[in-house]
């Protein structure tokens, strides 16, 4: 049995100093650039735990079973204290007993982001993540390395003898895999293949049944001019899964390989040789996309046209018309081969991006940057020379009014562009505007029964209407119910149409976890002008789901009939009203202010609170 004795070595007295940790490799721990002695190996074991989980209490319990496998002697909690204290004296005396408390059922490691290699690494590839969201591939590229190199081989090797750390070591090594594939994929999109082939192969022998690393050699090699080894890698794969796990390769690694044998010999662009780097960026497509049949089909034959006028999709907040681009865009992928770019024309706070903004991420998207005058015209004249030879699909998105989107659009040549906007963009008056109207109450229902379950929605088909008639017919309102009624199984059609139906709880009810109206209702009234609220705030006291005349119109807001008739005219530019489809003159005309925002206006005016920084 181990006793007291046998656990505790000479330590080296108190240190002093920075103090760097690292796991990511063997364990080691360095004062002042000194390496220390850290004691028997079950005071490595302790240690190790400890770090993996640095800055969260780690129990009693764990560490126990870390350090003696399901067999710890009587003195197993003494000896642990033990390691502890032998800890405390390593890292600093005083310092130490701070660094590692002990916390009620375990003990807590706090250790800095720069001290321990681990929280380095997670940091940098969180940063290199989140640039390649962003599209700054280049700035991507080079996060993501520095987090790689931080790596010094197998983590944490001696130690596996320990199934947690085994545990924990597997963890480390999926990280560093996961991190690798953002960078192979970036380097991809970059244009960079040969960085990408040179290194990948002795990383996927290792870790051959790891489908994502297979597609980015696969991509690497074709990309190469290397299309039978791509091939090779992929025929090589599928006899490894049938035989290890009697299963075909994915669906995504089968279109893949389709799509690189379809493709035919592919001839490698030399390394800097000014091929600006050509690339696919949309969110992914909905598989649940409903309806728009009509819609489909003109937009999709005006940008196969080659018109080379932009075409403006232009309805109510919700309305799909972003779902309804990226849906297209996805189709076109044999009429674009240059690439389909999508690029969002407002700040994630819902403010207006600057067109200068927007123009040097597409230029960093598109391997431009470095090579563009600093004169924003004269960049933008590079960027729209570089759309001339070219067919790239460009949708710009949420565009808060012409100005955002006008430098940025493709002049005379095969590329082509969407403009997404919840007002009419009038000043873009030669592209081709597609209305995105609500759902007809068909479509709202086919989307509903497809997320709740056709059984569920024809059980009470009545309260089906009845809900999506609530949201407006809004595709994103219909969802919204939809998801939240997937989650509320329990709950009947005909309640949840119930809490519907009432004015002061509909928005409220409409929110299924990221997916709200509320938001995007509050983003269309901070876009409208302090005149503008008003106006809508009084238009909203008239009888809700009730279309209105221009009279009826002048005197809710006060005014002379041609006063309200420009109010209203701005409020259309808006998408706050709607208007009559066909040529009819303004005092025959039926004006309405859509369900939702009516709905929205009345909570204004009645006093509950406005957006950030908007007057109440």
């Amino acid at each position: 049995m181990e006793s007291l004795e046998t656990v505790e070595s000479p330590q080296t007295g108190p240190q002093s100093g920075p103090v760097r940790f690292s796991v990511l490799g063997p364990l080691s721990v360095e004062v002042a650039g000194r390496p220390l002695a850290l004691g028997p190996f079950k005071q490595h074991v302790v240690l190790a735990l400890l770090l993996c989980r640095a800055n969260t209490t780690v129990s009693v319990d764990l560490l126990t079973e870390a350090v003696w496998q399901g067999e710890p002697p009587r003195t197993a909690r003494k000896n642990l204290q033990v390691y502890m204290c032998a800890l405390r004296r390593m890292l600093g005396g005083e310092q130490g007993q701070e660094r590692l408390a002990h916390r009620l059922g375990g003990y807590l490691l706090r250790v800095a982001p720069e001290e321990l290699d681990l929280l380095r690494f997670e940091a940098l590839a969180r940063a290199g993540r989140a640039a390649a969201a962003a599209g700054e591939l280049a700035r991507a590229v080079g996060l993501l390395g520095q987090a790689l190199d931080l790596w010094r081989g197998e983590p944490l090797p001696g130690l596996h003898g320990s199934e947690p750390l085994q545990a924990e070591a597997a963890r480390l090594d999926a990280r560093y895999l996961g991190a690798y594939e953002d960078w192979a994929e970036a380097q991809l999109e970059l244009g960079n293949p040969q960085t990408v082939a040179e290194g990948i192969g002795e990383l996927v022998e290792r870790h051959p049944l790891r489908e994502r690393l297979q597609a980015a050699r696969m991509t690497a090699l074709h990309r190469s001019g290397r299309r039978t080894e791509a091939l090779a890698a992929y025929d090589g794969l599928r006899q490894l899964l049938a035989r290890e796990l009697g299963l075909p390769p994915s669906p995504p690694l089968e279109a893949l390989y389709r799509s690189i044998l379809s493709e035919g010999p592919r001839r490698s662009h030399p390394q800097g040789a000014g091929y600006p780097a050509v690339r696919t960026l949309l969110p992914p497509d909905v598989t649940d996309f409903t309806g728009r049949r009509a819609e489909v089909a003109e937009l999709t034959a005006a940008l196969s046209g080659g018109s080379g006028k932009p075409v403006l999709l232009v309805g109510p907040a919700g309305a799909g018309k972003t779902t309804l681009a990226g849906h297209v865009a996805h189709r076109l992928r044999e009429e674009f081969p240059d690439g389909r770019l999508l690029v969002n024309l407002r700040a994630e706070d819902g403010g207006a991006r600057g067109w200068t903004s927007v123009l040097a991420e597409l230029l960093r998207m598109t391997g431009l940057t470095g090579r563009v005058p600093e004169a924003p015209g004269q960049a933008a004249a590079v960027w729209r020379g570089w759309l001339a030879e070219r067919r790239v699909l460009l949708v710009l998105d949420d565009a808060p009014d012409e100005s955002a989107a006008r430098a940025l659009l493709p002049g005379p040549g095969t590329s082509a562009a969407i403009v997404t906007s919840r007002t009419q963009l009038a000043g873009l008056a030669a592209g081709h505007r597609i209305e995105v109207p609500p759902f007809g109450a068909g479509e709202a229902l086919d989307l509903l029964g497809g997320i709740i379950g056709r059984a569920r929605l024809d059980s009470d088909p009545e309260a089906a209407v009845r809900i999506v008639a609530a949201g407006g017919m809004l595709p994103l309102a219909v969802r919204a119910s939809a998801l939240r009624l997937a989650v509320l199984r329990h709950l009947p059609l005909a309640e949840y149409a119930a809490r519907l139906a009432g004015p002061d709880s509909v928005l409220d009810e409409l929110a299924a976890g990221d997916v709200a109206v509320r938001p995007r209702l509050a983003a269309g009234w901070r876009d409208l002008t302090e005149p503008g609220r008003r106006a809508l705030v009084r238009l909203a006291r008239l009888p809700l789901d009730e279309p209105f005349t221009l009279h009826e119109a002048a005197e809710a807001l006060g005014c002379g009939e041609g006063g309200a008739l420009r109010e209203l005219e701005c409020l259309i530019d808006s998408g706050a009203v709607t208007s009559p489809e066909a040529e009819v003159t303004a005092h025959a005309a039926l004006y309405a202010v859509p369900r939702l925002i009516q709905v929205y206006a009345r909570e204004l005016a009645a006093g509950l609170p406005f957006p950030a920084g908007e007057p109440s």
